[in-house]
């Protein structure tokens, strides 16, 4: 299984991102994906899911500024961020729901 996540960066508050996640090795279009974060000094959170047929859900933080997307046939997954805060700055990280595969991650950082 590989997990590659890209399109993080340096963004100012409000700004937006949309980050890519490019899975193999598994049978993407059945699993649920979700993305994490990582912020210095803190645990690792969830960020939000999706399911394999598109329903998603979202942590409190994130509800109404983050949206979670997928296309099955180019087993990707997308976290489009828009109104961003300081507070999300963190590392992105995106996994198969269940299991213990990682990438390595996307820094996001939000700074004026």
């Amino acid at each position: 299984v590989q997990l590659v996540e890209s399109g993080g960066g340096l963004v100012q508050p409000g700004g937006s991102l949309r980050l890519s996640c490019e899975a193999s090795g598994i049978m993407f279009s059945i699993v649920r994906m979700a993305w994490f974060r990582q912020a210095p000094g803190k645990q690792r959170e969830l960020v939000g899911s999706i399911t394999s047929d598109g329903n998603t859900n979202y942590a409190d933080a994130v509800k109404g500024r983050f949206t979670i997307s997928r296309d099955n046939p180019k087993k990707m997954a997308y976290l489009q961020m828009n109104s961003l805060k300081p507070e999300d700055t963190a590392v992105y990280y995106c996994k198969p729901w269940n299991t213990g595969y990682w990438g390595q991650g996307t820094q996001v950082t939000v700074s004026s």
